[in-house]
């Protein structure tokens, strides 16, 4: 974006005072010198947070829409914001001219200026694609990052229901069209007994050597666990695990490989995606037309009522009070932004997306080059 100000030449009237034109001068010099003061450090605060707000909500309409697609067989299609550059530049001119002639009536003045500001922001999109798809979208989720984020405070079960297939063979349930399953009747018990044994701070998270490996360990404290003896005992006979041990390795696989072992089969985000994606509520022409498979319901697994993840609304017209909101095939979906669950996960969604890549594997950003005079 290029903007220009100018100020056209001043041409004094025969015989007028050369000082007022000098005065003339010094405003347009002091006027340029005031829009010099916005170029430089002033410029950052406004440009990190502008950028940052347009960044996030472009981030958040593009996971939604991207969730909206996967529901309907569609491609999703994932564009990260490799850098974002932005230069400035202010160029100005002043002139002063007067000429005096035999006839002095015929004497004349002359000031002038121009002005011009140019604001070139270079912004540069990386498509996920190959490798870089493959290690984002497809790889499952390390164990290690599940038990991080549970040690980090964020609900037990809601990280296991969102992260995990299953956990020593105990199934959770799947929203997929290819492969939809309920969970098993164990699942959701053991869930809820984890997340009121992390209320109390008895679960923790360990990284131990075990024959020169670092291992994760998922540790069940014992210690002023009286209150929660019933909620200990059902976590370890559902997994299967020793009451006299406390500490339990956490390894990726759908069945333990040997007594005292956690086997954790987790997803990849693609798969948390297209779960996630079986919450939205569509409309039923486009069910009734073959387009999309209808919304599951409220399941109830042995006796547990298991409520939907996430709330992600439909309705031809644009929603007035959302927390995102995105337009797909002239219906628009969107998260109510007096929905705090939906609207918690949802940005949870996003956190875990961020730590799907390892430092080993990132690619770094391109290089691109701007002229600095």
């Amino acid at each position: 974006m290029t903007m220009k100000n100018h100020i056209s030449t001043a041409t004094a009237e025969p015989g007028k005072p050369l000082s007022q034109l000098v005065f003339m001068l010094v405003g347009i010099v002091v006027l340029l010198a005031s829009g010099c003061a916005s170029i430089g450090a002033d410029t950052m605060v406004r440009d990190r947070f502008d950028y940052n707000s347009a960044i996030a909500e472009s981030w958040k309409k593009q996971m939604l829409l991207n969730m909206v697609k996967i529901r309907y067989g569609d491609v999703p299609i994932f564009l990260d914001v490799a850098s974002v550059i932005n230069q400035y530049a202010l160029e100005g001119t002043v002139n002063l001219g007067a000429s005096w002639l035999t006839d002095p009536s015929s004497t004349s003045q002359n000031i002038g200026a121009q002005g011009k500001y140019t604001d070139r922001p270079t912004i540069t999109y990386n498509p996920l694609t190959g490798k870089k798809f493959a290690r984002s979208l497809m790889r499952p989720i390390p164990p290690l990052v599940i038990l991080s984020m549970i040690q980090a405070g964020y609900p037990a079960d809601q990280v296991m229901r969102v992260g995990v297939q299953s956990i020593n063979g105990i199934q959770n349930r799947f929203g997929g069209a290819a492969r939809a399953q309920l969970g098993d009747p164990e699942f959701y018990p053991l869930l809820q007994a984890m997340r009121e044994i992390q209320k109390s701070g008895l679960i923790g998270l360990r990284l131990k050597k075990i024959d020169k490996y670092e291992t994760t360990m998922m540790v069940l404290r014992s210690k002023g666990a009286e209150k929660l003896e019933k909620e200990l005992a059902m976590v370890r006979r559902i997994l299967g695990l020793k009451a006299q041990e406390n500490e339990y390795r956490v390894v990726y696989g759908t069945v333990a490989a040997q007594e005292g072992e956690i086997a954790m089969q987790t997803r990849s985000m693609l798969e948390i995606i297209t779960d996630l994606s079986s919450f939205i509520d569509v409309p039923q022409v486009h069910v009734d037309e073959n387009r999309v498979n209808p919304t599951l319901q409220t399941d109830n697994i042995g006796g547990v009522t298991v409520e939907p993840l996430m709330h992600i609304h439909s309705a031809v017209k644009r929603p007035d009070d959302a927390f995102v909101a995105m337009s797909y095939r002239d219906t628009w979906f969107w998260i109510d932004d007096r929905d705090l669950e939906s609207k918690r996960l949802f940005s949870y969604l996003m956190f875990l997306f961020t730590l799907t890549e390892t430092e080993e594997g990132r690619e770094g950003a391109p290089i691109v080059t701007i002229p600095t005079g």
